[in-house]
This record gives C-alpha cells, structure tokens and sequence, in this order.
C-alpha cells in the first residue's frame, strides 16, 4: 500500500543565444504530511523579448507562485489557493510597471507568461497565462493540455493576448486532471516547443528508465541545433505512484490506542475528568479539567466499537483541526494542548450555556426579534467556515450553544466538509456526495440528489432553522428526504410560515420562501443577504401579502370546504323530505 503520492522531476533553463535569461522555472515536492495536504508543484515562466525588466517579472511569478501557495490555508481548494496567489502576484507584477517608466507601455513592463500544475493526491491541476506549453504523455500518447493565449495578427505578426502582470485583473486557464501512474508532464516555454516537433517530445520521453534531468537537457539542446534563438526552458514531471489512501489530519489513528471508558475522578493524559456529559454508541463526551492550566475543556472520545472505522476517526479528528483553523466568536475553539496525545480524542473549550434545544423547550413562542438574534450569530459562525471553505452540512438545535449572555456558538464540526481536505480522499463515500452526515430534515435538497453541497446548502439549513424556531413546524415536513430526484424535488411546496397567531411580516415569509427553494440557484447568493432580508424587506418583497387560506391552512381548508358542502347535502335532502 502506497500512502504517498510519489513523482519524480526534471528540469533545465538556458539563456540560449541571448545574453539573458528571462525564463524561471522551479518545484517544491515538500514531504509528509503537507504533500497530501497541498500537493506538489511546478511552475515556469517566459519573459517577453520587448521588455528589459521581464526577467524580475518571470521570478518573481515563479517564486512567489512556489512559496505563498504553501502558505495559504489547508482548508482551501488548490483552485481556490492558487488562484488568489496568483490574483496578488498580478497585481504587485501590475504595480510595478504602473509606477515605472514603463506605465504607458505594456510590452516593456513587468510582463511575463505563467504555467502551473499542483499535484495533489490522485489529481493534477492546471493553471495557464501565456503561450508557455503544458503537455500529457501517458501511454505513448502526447496531449497539449494548455491553450496558446497568442493573437495573431498576420502571418508572421502575433502578440500575447493573456499575461501576468498586463492588466489589473488576470484570467487564469484552469482545469483538472485524474492522474495515471506513469503519467509524464512537459512543460516547456516557446524557445523550446516552437524548435521541435511532437514526434521528437515523445520519442526522446518514452520510456520509464528515461532520466529526466538528462532528457530536459537533451531537449534544449536539440532546439537549440534546430535553429532556436531564444532561451529554451523544459520541464518534466513523472507521477511514478498513486497514493491508496487519503491523507490524515494529525496523527494516523491507526497508530494510537482508542481511549477506556472513563470515569470521574480518573486522570487521563494530563486531565481529571470530572463528568460524563453524553454517551452514545459513537462516542463518549466529558467535561474534564487541564491539570496543566486549571481550564475545563470538553473531551471528546470514540466508542471502543468503532477502532475499525477509520472514516469515523477522521472525522472526530477533523473537528478538531477546523476549530484550530477558524477564529470566531460564534464557532467552538480548540483547547490548548500541552503535549503528544497517548490515545485517540479530541479537547474542545467549554462553552458556557444550554443548547438551542433546551432554550426551545424553554422559550416555545419566541419573539420575531429573538430568533433574528440567534439567527444572525448562526450566521456569522457559518461565515467564518465559508471563508475557509469549510461547509458545516449538520445545522440543528442540538449543535447550537447559547450563553447566559446570550452568545450563539457552533459547538459540533463532525460533519464539516473542508474543500481542501475532501479532495484529496481517493474513496471516501461521504467526502463524494454519497453519504448524508447531517440531520436529514436540516439537510438541503441537493444532498439527497447526491450532490455536493455549496454554502447555499448551508443556507438552506439556516433557513429551516429560523422557519422551525418562528413556528415549531418545519417548511416542507419530512418529505425533503423521500424527494431523490428532481422531478420529486419540482412537485415540493412551501407551506407559509404565517398563521393567524404569528405577528410576522408578509416580507419575512417571502425571504424564508426563497432560501427555502429546492433548486440552490433560486435561494439568496450570500448568507448575508438572507441576514439582512430578515430585518430589512426586499423592495420586491414589500408589497408582499398573506398567501390565501389554503396555503397556510390547506387541512383547514378543505375540512371548512368538506362541512359546507355537507351542510348543502342535509339542506337539499331536507328539501326533498319535505317535498315529498
């Protein structure tokens, strides 16, 4: 079993017959266990002719590229990641030259093109500017995978018509690629492609013994006595293997014991425990005090039934590193650890306070204005893991703490998916849209498709929270669950949250209406605007007004109609009988 992706890389630059080389190529391969978080990568550049400063430009890309993808979050996708890197790299490549001599002419400016692949787990992903070239050889076969962003204006008259550092905004090629082992990429800049022939890239490539240092060599010089008068840049990366398995989060809980049943009074890995708090066939929670800082924490351990379910493992530890990596009143803390862990759980702040649940129970009529409270600090917690991308995916009471303060925390992360974790799992059936983590009458629609969810998902599950705390019934009942497929989903209603006891305003129902769509696209773009449309009405919503009486009350409805209509029957019946 491979647990590793494993690639081998080669490459070479060379001024050519030029005095200067303006090319810049480089890779980071990092060891374990950021090469399963973030990948390996590769990048090269090409500096334009015209300009004399192209050569800060292409360097500058390639390295700021290398070392400030590793610096992002490992929360984020490597899209995500790269992208906004190289979105900065821009804008500073754009700066200079606006405040250079060569501001009113970009052809000498801080120009450059720009190709990339990230290699992360069992995928490739590709970034392009330029007309650098990106191909695939796999089974003898050769692929151009980026695009020639060059115009031509003439027969021998062309110019670049996407670069780094040209405008203020950049518009990056991307595109994502399922690896094969054996996989070779070539990258290459034009002093090289434009010399030699695809025949020749495959014919000096095949081959698993083939050196790649020695063939990058071998290329340039071949351009080079094919008449090449640029510099000439090759770069080649061979996946040799896969990994089999998906990344851990911390320590692989294969490696740790699972903790015993614990009891108060019992000192466990530097903390008392002072009482268990819940306890279930999946895990044991205790509230327990840091012997090391006095502090109380909430210990978190799984059932000794579940040591042979390492999906389950991962994400009990999962809860742990989100809350480590998103800072936010509203969302749980990790406490702090003093040392290696002897076993397999996790320690959280205590949070002070009841559950929404129990607040519920004690508050069965709040008012429009409490809930707009609670709902706001919800929102806020949601935010905060979006901004990670980070999807929450299990909104409910249960997992909702409010101080005596009235502070509103995200207490449970278990069924968090983290964009930059989950595409790295190579089998994982609940990290591909396959298995419902939430609750399912919070759960969006989209899940029980088998869709991947979205923050408009976990939109949806606010909305149904604030729908289920205004009125203590929910919009749709529990059909949402049996509706696995888009016709189904089509035939849902919404039933109106108004009724003649709830002091609520028409625009209120018609912002709840519209989170609550089954189709994600017809619900608010932003949490934040279904935030604000709960105090503040939608022009399009203002002249809103109560839905009629069967669609609030459509049992009430019908049984009134029912008794008319009986009342009818005895009526003509009596007529008959008296006529008679």
């Amino acid at each position: 079993m491979n647990s590793s992706l494993t690639i081998e890389i080669g490459q070479h630059t060379s001024a050519g017959l030029k005095a200067q080389n303006q090319d810049c190529c480089d890779a980071r391969l990092p060891p374990e266990p950021q090469l399963g978080m973030k990948g390996a990568a590769v990048a090269i550049a090409d500096g334009i002719s015209s300009s004399s400063v192209s050569a800060i430009a292409s360097e500058t890309a390639v390295k700021s590229f290398l070392d400030d993808y590793y610096c992002t979050s490992d929360g984020w996708s490597v899209q995500s990641a790269a992208e906004q890197v190289l979105k900065a790299t821009n804008a500073w490549l754009y700066g200079q030259t606006q405040q250079s001599p060569y501001r009113f002419d970009k052809d000498k400016g801080y120009v450059c093109t720009f190709s990339a692949a990230i290699f992360k787990g069992t995928e490739a992903h590709i970034f392009h500017l330029g007309d650098s070239r990106i191909y695939r050889l796999r089974r003898g076969s050769l692929e151009q995978l980026s695009h020639d962003h060059r115009q031509w204006v003439g027969e021998h008259q062309s110019y670049l018509s996407r670069a780094l550092g040209v405008n203020q905004r950049v518009d990056v090629d991307y595109q994502g690629l399922t690896l094969e082992a054996a996989d070779l990429f070539i990258f290459t800049t034009d002093g090289v492609h434009e010399y030699l022939s695809q025949q020749t890239l495959v014919e000096n490539l095949s081959g698993q013994d083939v050196d790649l240092t020695q063939a990058a060599k071998t290329l340039v010089a071949e351009a080079l006595a094919n008449g090449s008068n640029d510099n000439l840049t090759v770069q080649l990366v061979r996946i040799t293997a896969l990994p089999d398995t998906s990344p851990a989060l911390t320590e692989n809980p294969g490696n740790l014991p699972l903790p015993p049943l614990l009891k108060t009074g019992d000192k466990f890995d530097g903390y008392r425990v002072e009482r268990e708090i819940h306890a279930s066939s999946r895990s044991h929670v205790y509230l327990a005090t840091d012997l090391a800082s006095d502090a109380q924490v909430i210990l978190k351990a799984p059932s000794i039934d579940l040591s042979d379910d390492p999906a389950y493992l991962q994400r009990l530890l999962m809860e742990e590193w989100i809350a480590r990596r998103v800072s936010s009143a509203h969302v749980v803390r990790a406490a702090v650890t003093h040392g290696p862990r002897n076993y397999v759980y996790i320690a959280m702040e205590r949070v002070e306070g009841q559950t929404l649940r129990q607040w519920m129970t004690d508050n069965p009529n709040p008012s429009l204005e409490a809930v707009r409270h609670i709902i706001e600090q919800v929102a806020k917690g949601l935010q905060a893991l979006h901004r990670a991308e980070i999807l929450h995916q299990d909104l409910r009471p249960e997992n909702i703490m409010i101080s005596p303060a009235g502070t509103v925390t995200l207490i449970d992360l278990g069924s968090a998916r983290v964009d930059g974790i989950a595409e790295s799992y190579t089998d994982s059936s609940a990290e591909n849209g396959q298995l419902i983590l939430g609750t399912a009458i919070y759960s969006a629609p989209e899940y029980f498709l088998g869709d991947m969810g979205s923050p408009r998902s976990d939109l949806f599950s606010l909305a149904v929270l604030t729908y289920h705390l205004l009125s203590g019934e929910f919009p749709y009942g529990t059909r949402v669950a049996r509706c696995t497929t888009v016709a189904a989903q089509h035939k849902l209603r919404y039933r109106s949250v108004l009724n003649e006891s709830l002091e609520i305003p028409a625009w209120v129902d018609a912002a709840l209406k519209k989170a609550l769509q089954p189709n994600p696209l017809r619900r608010h773009e932003a949490l934040s605007e279904f935030v604000h449309e709960l105090r503040q009405p939608n022009p399009e919503y203002v002249n809103a007004t109560r839905p009629p009486l069967i669609e609030r009350y459509p049992v009430r409805f019908w049984q009134s109609v029912s008794g008319v209509f009986l009342l009818i029957i005895f009526y003509l019946l009596s007529v008959i009988s008296s006529t008679n």
